[in-house]
């Protein structure tokens, strides 16, 4: 499944990284402290998280995720908004919480 497959499948508003969103997801990982991330965050994951800061972005391209979602409608801050589309790094936001979107989008990919 790829970037742009999950956010029709799931109504996922697109804030960044239009031009990426044909990335392959192999997975997800929910997690919203950043050292725990960085350790543990898998490449071409799906990382569902209210963090939207600057350094949640940094995190994700450094692990290689596939992209971020905001879940509960997290907002994504100016500066991170800035990075996410210098980086071409797709973001993605949903009005579920991390609990219920996971769940959904395991029962979808595996």
């Amino acid at each position: 499944m790829t970037v742009k497959e999950l956010a029709e499948h799931f109504g996922l508003k697109i804030l960044a990284g239009e031009n990426s969103l044909d990335r392959p997801v192999s997975g997800g990982y929910t997690c919203d402290l950043l050292s725990w991330a960085v350790a543990r965050l898998p490449a071409d994951a799906a990382w569902l998280t209210v963090m939207g800061n600057i350094n949640a972005i940094a995190v994700a391209s450094l692990k290689d995720a596939a992209c971020i979602i905001l879940t509960d409608s997290a907002p994504l801050d100016i500066p991170a908004l800035e990075k996410a589309r210098e980086l071409s790094f797709p973001v993605l936001l949903s009005e579920q919480d991390s609990f219920t979107l996971g769940a959904r989008i395991e029962g979808l990919l595996y």
